[in-house]
Protein backbone atom coordinates (compact mmCIF):
# COMPACT_ATOMS: atom_id res chain seq x y z
CA UNK A 1 0.00 0.00 0.00
CA UNK A 2 2.85 2.03 0.26
CA UNK A 3 2.78 3.01 -3.44
CA UNK A 4 -0.20 4.65 -3.31
CA UNK A 5 0.90 6.61 0.11
CA UNK A 6 -0.37 4.41 2.60
CA UNK A 7 1.45 3.48 5.40
CA UNK A 8 0.51 0.96 8.13
CA UNK A 9 -0.38 2.21 10.80
CA UNK A 10 1.01 0.90 14.43
CA UNK A 11 -2.11 -1.40 14.73
CA UNK A 12 -1.65 -2.66 11.57
CA UNK A 13 1.66 -3.56 12.00
CA UNK A 14 1.06 -5.50 14.79
CA UNK A 15 -1.70 -7.37 13.19
CA UNK A 16 0.35 -7.95 10.42
CA UNK A 17 3.19 -9.85 12.79
CA UNK A 18 0.17 -11.84 13.91
CA UNK A 19 -0.78 -12.85 10.38
CA UNK A 20 2.53 -13.50 9.95
CA UNK A 21 2.77 -16.17 12.77
CA UNK A 22 -0.19 -17.81 11.11
CA UNK A 23 1.76 -17.99 7.47
CA UNK A 24 4.88 -19.42 9.32
CA UNK A 25 2.72 -21.95 10.98
CA UNK A 26 3.51 -20.81 14.64
CA UNK A 27 -0.02 -19.86 15.40
CA UNK A 28 -3.02 -21.53 13.89
CA UNK A 29 -6.37 -20.07 15.77
CA UNK A 30 -5.89 -16.37 15.66
CA UNK A 31 -8.92 -13.97 16.44
CA UNK A 32 -9.13 -10.17 15.65
CA UNK A 33 -11.24 -8.20 17.40
CA UNK A 34 -11.38 -4.60 16.49
CA UNK A 35 -13.69 -1.25 15.88
CA UNK A 36 -15.20 -0.77 12.25
CA UNK A 37 -13.20 1.29 9.92
CA UNK A 38 -10.23 0.05 11.16
CA UNK A 39 -8.92 -1.39 8.12
CA UNK A 40 -8.79 -5.04 9.55
CA UNK A 41 -10.95 -6.71 6.82
CA UNK A 42 -7.99 -4.83 4.11
CA UNK A 43 -4.93 -6.51 5.56
CA UNK A 44 -6.73 -9.52 6.69
CA UNK A 45 -9.46 -10.70 4.12
CA UNK A 46 -7.51 -8.86 1.30
CA UNK A 47 -3.62 -9.13 1.78
CA UNK A 48 -3.17 -11.37 3.94
CA UNK A 49 -4.97 -14.10 1.85
CA UNK A 50 -2.96 -13.28 -1.35
CA UNK A 51 0.39 -13.32 0.37
CA UNK A 52 -0.65 -16.80 1.67
CA UNK A 53 -1.48 -17.81 -1.82
CA UNK A 54 1.64 -16.31 -3.15
CA UNK A 55 3.78 -18.25 -0.52
CA UNK A 56 2.34 -21.68 -0.26
CA UNK A 57 2.16 -22.78 -3.72
CA UNK A 58 -0.58 -25.55 -3.35
CA UNK A 59 -2.39 -23.70 -0.86
CA UNK A 60 -6.16 -23.57 -0.49
CA UNK A 61 -8.24 -20.72 1.32
CA UNK A 62 -11.03 -20.76 1.87
CA UNK A 63 -12.96 -17.12 2.75
CA UNK A 64 -16.48 -16.31 4.53
CA UNK A 65 -18.04 -13.72 5.17
CA UNK A 66 -21.93 -12.94 6.60
CA UNK A 67 -23.05 -12.68 3.23
CA UNK A 68 -22.00 -13.83 -0.22
CA UNK A 69 -21.89 -10.65 -1.70
CA UNK A 70 -19.65 -9.67 0.56
CA UNK A 71 -17.47 -12.65 0.61
CA UNK A 72 -16.90 -11.97 -3.50
CA UNK A 73 -16.00 -8.42 -2.62
CA UNK A 74 -13.31 -9.37 -1.00
CA UNK A 75 -12.46 -11.98 -3.23
CA UNK A 76 -12.12 -9.45 -5.82
CA UNK A 77 -10.12 -7.32 -3.92
CA UNK A 78 -7.78 -10.21 -3.27
CA UNK A 79 -7.71 -11.05 -7.43
CA UNK A 80 -6.72 -7.52 -7.91
CA UNK A 81 -3.84 -7.80 -5.65
CA UNK A 82 -2.48 -10.90 -6.89
CA UNK A 83 -2.92 -9.55 -10.41
CA UNK A 84 -1.84 -6.22 -9.68
CA UNK A 85 1.72 -7.32 -7.36
CA UNK A 86 2.12 -10.80 -8.62
CA UNK A 87 5.40 -9.82 -10.38
CA UNK A 88 7.03 -9.06 -6.90
CA UNK A 89 4.96 -11.92 -5.18
CA UNK A 90 6.28 -14.26 -7.68
CA UNK A 91 2.59 -15.77 -8.88
CA UNK A 92 0.04 -15.18 -11.39
CA UNK A 93 -3.66 -16.27 -11.98
CA UNK A 94 -4.18 -19.13 -13.78
CA UNK A 95 -5.56 -18.29 -17.14
CA UNK A 96 -8.78 -19.86 -16.47
CA UNK A 97 -9.35 -17.51 -13.45
CA UNK A 98 -12.15 -15.74 -13.91
CA UNK A 99 -14.51 -15.60 -11.24
CA UNK A 100 -13.52 -13.05 -8.53
CA UNK A 101 -15.10 -15.51 -5.74
CA UNK A 102 -13.36 -19.02 -6.96
CA UNK A 103 -9.70 -18.94 -9.20
CA UNK A 104 -6.69 -20.76 -8.71
CA UNK A 105 -2.88 -19.54 -9.59
CA UNK A 106 -0.63 -21.09 -11.93
CA UNK A 107 1.12 -22.95 -9.00
CA UNK A 108 -2.36 -25.29 -7.85
CA UNK A 109 -3.24 -22.91 -4.92
CA UNK A 110 -6.83 -21.92 -4.66
CA UNK A 111 -9.21 -19.25 -3.43
CA UNK A 112 -12.42 -19.82 -2.53
CA UNK A 113 -15.55 -17.45 -1.16
CA UNK A 114 -18.57 -17.99 0.40
CA UNK A 115 -21.95 -15.96 2.34
CA UNK A 116 -22.14 -17.86 5.86
CA UNK A 117 -24.04 -21.13 5.71
CA UNK A 118 -23.08 -21.27 1.95
CA UNK A 119 -21.93 -24.18 -0.62
CA UNK A 120 -18.15 -25.13 0.95
CA UNK A 121 -19.35 -29.17 0.72
CA UNK A 122 -15.98 -30.95 -1.80
CA UNK A 123 -13.76 -27.95 -0.55
CA UNK A 124 -10.50 -27.92 1.70
CA UNK A 125 -8.73 -25.92 2.91
CA UNK A 126 -5.04 -24.74 4.58
CA UNK A 127 -6.47 -21.55 5.71
CA UNK A 128 -10.21 -20.66 6.54
CA UNK A 129 -11.01 -16.75 7.07
CA UNK A 130 -13.88 -15.84 8.75
CA UNK A 131 -14.39 -11.70 8.04
CA UNK A 132 -17.89 -10.07 9.67
CA UNK A 133 -20.00 -13.64 10.85
CA UNK A 134 -22.66 -11.36 11.81
CA UNK A 135 -24.57 -8.97 9.99
CA UNK A 136 -27.07 -7.07 12.32
CA UNK A 137 -28.36 -6.19 15.74
CA UNK A 138 -31.42 -8.37 15.15
CA UNK A 139 -29.13 -11.00 14.23
CA UNK A 140 -26.84 -10.54 16.82
CA UNK A 141 -29.56 -10.58 19.34
CA UNK A 142 -31.64 -13.72 17.97
CA UNK A 143 -30.14 -16.74 19.81
CA UNK A 144 -31.07 -18.86 17.31
CA UNK A 145 -29.12 -17.09 14.61
CA UNK A 146 -26.38 -17.50 16.50
CA UNK A 147 -26.70 -21.25 17.38
CA UNK A 148 -27.45 -21.66 13.66
CA UNK A 149 -24.00 -20.01 12.96
CA UNK A 150 -22.28 -21.82 16.16
CA UNK A 151 -23.12 -25.16 14.60
CA UNK A 152 -22.24 -24.24 10.87
CA UNK A 153 -18.85 -23.00 11.80
CA UNK A 154 -18.40 -26.72 14.12
CA UNK A 155 -20.08 -28.87 11.63
CA UNK A 156 -19.67 -28.05 8.37
CA UNK A 157 -16.98 -25.31 8.14
CA UNK A 158 -14.12 -26.69 10.08
CA UNK A 159 -14.93 -30.17 8.83
CA UNK A 160 -13.32 -28.31 5.87
CA UNK A 161 -9.91 -28.01 7.55
CA UNK A 162 -6.94 -29.73 6.03
CA UNK A 163 -4.40 -31.25 8.94
CA UNK A 164 -2.38 -28.62 10.41
CA UNK A 165 -5.04 -26.05 9.02
CA UNK A 166 -5.10 -22.28 10.55
CA UNK A 167 -8.08 -20.31 10.97
CA UNK A 168 -8.31 -16.38 11.03
CA UNK A 169 -11.67 -15.05 12.63
CA UNK A 170 -11.87 -11.08 12.38
CA UNK A 171 -14.63 -9.52 13.64
CA UNK A 172 -15.85 -6.67 15.53
CA UNK A 173 -17.76 -8.16 18.80
CA UNK A 174 -21.56 -7.42 18.71
CA UNK A 175 -22.88 -9.59 21.65
CA UNK A 176 -21.31 -11.77 24.62
CA UNK A 177 -22.45 -14.58 22.80
CA UNK A 178 -20.98 -14.34 19.76
CA UNK A 179 -19.22 -16.60 17.39
CA UNK A 180 -16.25 -15.13 18.95
CA UNK A 181 -17.78 -15.09 22.69
CA UNK A 182 -18.44 -18.79 22.10
CA UNK A 183 -15.45 -19.87 20.70
CA UNK A 184 -13.22 -17.91 23.33
CA UNK A 185 -15.42 -19.74 26.24
CA UNK A 186 -15.53 -22.70 24.45
CA UNK A 187 -12.10 -23.93 23.05
CA UNK A 188 -8.62 -23.31 24.01
CA UNK A 189 -5.73 -22.23 21.63
CA UNK A 190 -6.62 -19.40 20.34
CA UNK A 191 -4.69 -16.51 20.27
CA UNK A 192 -6.63 -12.89 20.67
CA UNK A 193 -5.96 -9.80 19.49
CA UNK A 194 -8.16 -7.26 21.07
CA UNK A 195 -7.91 -3.59 19.79
CA UNK A 196 -10.30 -1.42 21.22
CA UNK A 197 -11.21 2.04 19.90
CA UNK A 198 -10.06 4.03 23.29
CA UNK A 199 -7.33 2.22 24.94
CA UNK A 200 -7.68 0.01 28.11
CA UNK A 201 -5.25 -0.80 30.84
CA UNK A 202 -2.22 -2.96 29.74
CA UNK A 203 -3.18 -1.99 25.98
CA UNK A 204 -1.53 -4.28 23.62
CA UNK A 205 0.16 -1.22 21.58
CA UNK A 206 1.41 0.41 24.79
CA UNK A 207 -1.35 3.01 25.00
CA UNK A 208 -2.37 4.76 27.75
CA UNK A 209 -5.63 4.73 28.47
CA UNK A 210 -8.24 6.47 26.81
CA UNK A 211 -5.49 6.66 23.38
CA UNK A 212 -7.81 6.31 20.17
CA UNK A 213 -6.77 3.31 18.10
CA UNK A 214 -5.88 5.20 14.86
CA UNK A 215 -6.11 9.15 15.08
CA UNK A 216 -5.13 9.77 11.83
CA UNK A 217 -8.06 8.09 10.97
CA UNK A 218 -10.56 9.26 13.52
CA UNK A 219 -9.08 11.32 16.39
CA UNK A 220 -10.94 11.92 19.65
CA UNK A 221 -13.88 14.07 18.67
CA UNK A 222 -15.13 11.18 16.27
CA UNK A 223 -14.83 9.15 18.31
CA UNK A 224 -17.12 10.69 21.10
CA UNK A 225 -18.93 11.38 18.31
CA UNK A 226 -19.50 7.98 17.53
CA UNK A 227 -20.58 7.20 20.89
CA UNK A 228 -23.11 9.61 21.17
CA UNK A 229 -24.37 8.64 18.01
CA UNK A 230 -24.59 4.48 18.85
CA UNK A 231 -25.35 4.57 22.43
CA UNK A 232 -23.26 2.98 24.96
CA UNK A 233 -24.06 -0.64 24.59
CA UNK A 234 -23.55 -0.43 20.60
CA UNK A 235 -20.50 1.37 21.35
CA UNK A 236 -18.72 -0.90 24.27
CA UNK A 237 -19.58 -3.61 21.96
CA UNK A 238 -18.94 -2.93 18.35
CA UNK A 239 -15.81 -0.17 19.07
CA UNK A 240 -14.87 -1.22 22.44
CA UNK A 241 -15.00 -5.19 21.68
CA UNK A 242 -16.22 -5.51 25.31
CA UNK A 243 -20.04 -6.35 24.46
CA UNK A 244 -22.28 -5.93 27.80
CA UNK A 245 -25.53 -8.49 28.47
CA UNK A 246 -29.02 -6.69 27.17
CA UNK A 247 -29.94 -6.38 31.22
CA UNK A 248 -26.95 -4.76 31.48
CA UNK A 249 -28.58 -0.96 31.62
CA UNK A 250 -30.44 -0.90 28.64
CA UNK A 251 -31.83 2.16 29.23
CA UNK A 252 -30.11 4.92 31.12
CA UNK A 253 -32.84 6.53 32.50
CA UNK A 254 -30.83 9.15 34.49
CA UNK A 255 -30.24 10.77 31.09
CA UNK A 256 -34.24 11.50 30.73
CA UNK A 257 -34.48 15.33 31.30
CA UNK A 258 -37.65 16.26 33.39
CA UNK A 259 -39.76 18.93 32.33
CA UNK A 260 -42.06 21.12 34.02
CA UNK A 261 -44.59 21.40 32.01
CA UNK A 262 -45.42 20.03 28.25
CA UNK A 263 -43.05 22.15 25.33
CA UNK A 264 -44.48 23.17 21.90
CA UNK A 265 -43.66 20.66 19.32
CA UNK A 266 -43.81 20.38 15.93
CA UNK A 267 -44.89 17.20 15.33
CA UNK A 268 -46.57 14.15 17.56
CA UNK A 269 -47.97 10.50 18.13
CA UNK A 270 -49.40 8.61 20.47
CA UNK A 271 -47.79 4.58 19.85
CA UNK A 272 -49.82 1.41 21.12
CA UNK A 273 -48.95 -1.37 23.04
CA UNK A 274 -52.44 -3.48 23.45
CA UNK A 275 -53.84 -5.75 26.09
CA UNK A 276 -57.13 -7.34 26.08
CA UNK A 277 -57.67 -9.30 29.62
CA UNK A 278 -58.82 -8.38 32.96
CA UNK A 279 -57.10 -8.93 36.59
CA UNK A 280 -58.53 -12.22 37.94
CA UNK A 281 -57.15 -14.38 41.16
CA UNK A 282 -53.72 -15.63 40.65
CA UNK A 283 -53.44 -13.59 37.44
CA UNK A 284 -52.09 -10.27 36.44
CA UNK A 285 -52.10 -9.22 32.85
CA UNK A 286 -50.44 -7.34 30.45
CA UNK A 287 -51.25 -3.28 30.80
CA UNK A 288 -52.54 -1.69 27.32
CA UNK A 289 -50.95 1.29 26.74
CA UNK A 290 -50.69 4.23 24.85
CA UNK A 291 -47.35 6.72 24.88
CA UNK A 292 -47.55 9.77 23.36
CA UNK A 293 -44.61 10.98 22.37
CA UNK A 294 -43.59 14.68 20.77
CA UNK A 295 -40.43 16.13 19.01
CA UNK A 296 -39.55 20.42 19.96
CA UNK A 297 -38.38 22.54 17.28
CA UNK A 298 -34.56 22.57 18.74
CA UNK A 299 -35.35 18.28 18.03
CA UNK A 300 -35.72 17.17 21.47
CA UNK A 301 -38.04 13.95 21.74
CA UNK A 302 -40.58 14.30 24.59
CA UNK A 303 -42.83 11.58 26.62
CA UNK A 304 -46.17 13.57 26.66
CA UNK A 305 -48.01 11.50 28.12
CA UNK A 306 -48.63 8.13 28.92
CA UNK A 307 -52.48 5.83 29.44
CA UNK A 308 -52.13 2.45 31.20
CA UNK A 309 -54.70 0.64 32.57
CA UNK A 310 -56.38 -3.24 32.57
CA UNK A 311 -59.46 -3.71 30.29
CA UNK A 312 -61.02 -6.30 28.23
CA UNK A 313 -61.43 -5.71 24.26
CA UNK A 314 -64.38 -3.25 24.56
CA UNK A 315 -63.17 -0.91 26.81
CA UNK A 316 -59.82 -0.74 25.35
CA UNK A 317 -61.20 0.09 21.83
CA UNK A 318 -63.27 2.62 23.74
CA UNK A 319 -60.39 4.22 25.40
CA UNK A 320 -58.30 3.93 22.11
CA UNK A 321 -60.86 6.74 20.72
CA UNK A 322 -61.42 8.71 23.47
CA UNK A 323 -57.82 9.36 24.05
CA UNK A 324 -57.49 10.19 20.29
CA UNK A 325 -60.14 12.63 20.63
CA UNK A 326 -58.46 14.69 23.44
CA UNK A 327 -55.15 14.41 21.68
CA UNK A 328 -56.44 15.88 18.50
CA UNK A 329 -56.14 15.23 15.22
CA UNK A 330 -52.48 16.53 14.69
CA UNK A 331 -51.40 13.79 16.35
CA UNK A 332 -50.61 10.13 14.71
CA UNK A 333 -51.83 7.34 16.27
CA UNK A 334 -49.39 4.64 15.99
CA UNK A 335 -51.04 0.53 16.15
CA UNK A 336 -49.46 -2.52 16.39
CA UNK A 337 -50.60 -5.29 14.15
CA UNK A 338 -50.33 -8.79 15.01
CA UNK A 339 -49.61 -10.95 12.24
CA UNK A 340 -52.20 -13.32 9.90
CA UNK A 341 -55.79 -12.29 8.98
CA UNK A 342 -56.91 -11.96 12.54
CA UNK A 343 -54.29 -8.82 13.18
CA UNK A 344 -55.05 -7.54 9.60
CA UNK A 345 -58.87 -7.73 10.47
CA UNK A 346 -58.30 -6.26 14.04
CA UNK A 347 -56.50 -3.14 12.45
CA UNK A 348 -59.72 -2.52 9.90
CA UNK A 349 -62.25 -2.72 13.13
CA UNK A 350 -60.31 -0.14 14.91
CA UNK A 351 -59.83 2.28 12.16
CA UNK A 352 -63.54 2.38 11.59
CA UNK A 353 -63.72 3.82 15.08
CA UNK A 354 -60.96 6.26 14.73
CA UNK A 355 -62.35 8.18 11.32
CA UNK A 356 -60.32 11.18 10.56
CA UNK A 357 -57.09 10.38 12.25
CA UNK A 358 -54.38 9.72 11.04
CA UNK A 359 -53.05 6.29 11.94
CA UNK A 360 -50.35 4.33 11.00
CA UNK A 361 -49.68 0.47 11.89
CA UNK A 362 -46.67 -1.73 11.52
CA UNK A 363 -46.30 -5.31 12.34
CA UNK A 364 -44.45 -6.62 15.41
CA UNK A 365 -41.84 -9.15 13.55
CA UNK A 366 -38.43 -8.00 15.39
CA UNK A 367 -37.58 -9.00 18.93
CA UNK A 368 -38.68 -6.39 21.52
CA UNK A 369 -34.84 -5.95 22.71
CA UNK A 370 -34.71 -5.37 18.80
CA UNK A 371 -37.58 -2.99 18.47
CA UNK A 372 -36.75 -1.04 21.36
CA UNK A 373 -32.88 -0.18 20.82
CA UNK A 374 -33.38 3.01 18.36
CA UNK A 375 -34.89 4.59 22.00
CA UNK A 376 -32.14 3.28 24.11
CA UNK A 377 -30.00 5.24 21.54
CA UNK A 378 -31.83 8.16 21.70
CA UNK A 379 -31.47 8.30 25.49
CA UNK A 380 -28.18 7.52 25.42
CA UNK A 381 -27.73 10.39 23.81
CA UNK A 382 -29.31 12.53 25.99
CA UNK A 383 -32.24 13.56 23.27
CA UNK A 384 -35.04 12.10 25.54
CA UNK A 385 -37.10 14.41 28.04
CA UNK A 386 -40.55 13.90 30.02
CA UNK A 387 -42.88 15.76 31.32
CA UNK A 388 -43.58 15.77 34.97
CA UNK A 389 -46.73 13.58 35.76
CA UNK A 390 -47.68 10.94 37.79
CA UNK A 391 -47.30 8.23 35.93
CA UNK A 392 -43.67 9.01 35.75
CA UNK A 393 -42.02 6.79 38.14
CA UNK A 394 -44.20 3.73 36.89
CA UNK A 395 -42.65 4.42 33.77
CA UNK A 396 -39.15 4.58 34.74
CA UNK A 397 -39.10 1.60 36.97
CA UNK A 398 -40.25 -0.15 33.79
CA UNK A 399 -37.62 1.39 31.68
CA UNK A 400 -34.64 0.45 34.28
CA UNK A 401 -36.03 -3.46 34.65
CA UNK A 402 -36.06 -3.87 30.96
CA UNK A 403 -36.01 -6.20 29.75
CA UNK A 404 -35.65 -8.49 32.76
CA UNK A 405 -38.41 -6.96 34.82
CA UNK A 406 -42.41 -8.28 35.07
CA UNK A 407 -43.82 -5.48 32.54
CA UNK A 408 -42.75 -4.39 29.55
CA UNK A 409 -45.68 -2.78 28.02
CA UNK A 410 -45.12 0.51 28.21
CA UNK A 411 -41.27 -0.17 26.97
CA UNK A 412 -43.07 -1.85 24.07
CA UNK A 413 -45.41 1.54 23.49
CA UNK A 414 -42.11 3.76 24.17
CA UNK A 415 -40.10 1.94 21.51
CA UNK A 416 -43.35 2.27 18.75
CA UNK A 417 -43.40 5.92 19.41
CA UNK A 418 -39.92 6.64 18.54
CA UNK A 419 -39.68 4.10 15.76
CA UNK A 420 -42.92 5.63 14.43
CA UNK A 421 -41.45 9.04 15.01
CA UNK A 422 -38.11 8.04 12.78
CA UNK A 423 -40.34 7.43 10.11
CA UNK A 424 -42.54 10.55 10.14
CA UNK A 425 -38.94 12.26 9.92
CA UNK A 426 -39.20 13.35 13.68
CA UNK A 427 -35.99 11.51 14.22
CA UNK A 428 -32.32 12.19 12.06
CA UNK A 429 -31.87 8.88 10.79
CA UNK A 430 -27.56 8.95 11.80
CA UNK A 431 -28.99 8.65 15.49
CA UNK A 432 -31.21 5.87 15.08
CA UNK A 433 -28.67 3.67 13.60
CA UNK A 434 -27.22 1.49 15.59
CA UNK A 435 -26.59 -1.79 13.20
CA UNK A 436 -25.29 -0.25 10.28
CA UNK A 437 -21.70 1.28 10.75
CA UNK A 438 -18.86 2.08 8.90
CA UNK A 439 -16.69 -0.95 8.51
Amino acid sequence: MADRGCWPAAHHELLIGRLQEVLDGTCDRLMVQMPPGSAKSTYGSVLFPAYFLARQPRGQVIATAHTASLASYFGERVRGALVEHGGWLGCALAKTAKASSRFSLEGGAEYFATGVRGPITGRRADLIIIDDPVKSWAEAESRVARDALYDWYRAELTARLKPKGRIVLIMTRWHEDDLAGRLMAAEGGWQVLRLPALAEADDPLGRAPGQVLWPEWQGEDEIARRRQEVGERAFSAMYQQSPKPPEACLFRTEQIKLLPEAPATRVSVRAWDFAASLPAPGRTPDYTVGLKLGQTLDGVVVILDVVRFQAGPAEVEARLQETARRDGQATLVGLPQDPGQAGAAQIVHLSKGLAGFRIMTSPEREAKLVRALPAATQMDAGNIAMVAAPWNDALLAELRAFPGGAKDDQVDAFSRAVNTLATMGGVPARRMNTALLAR
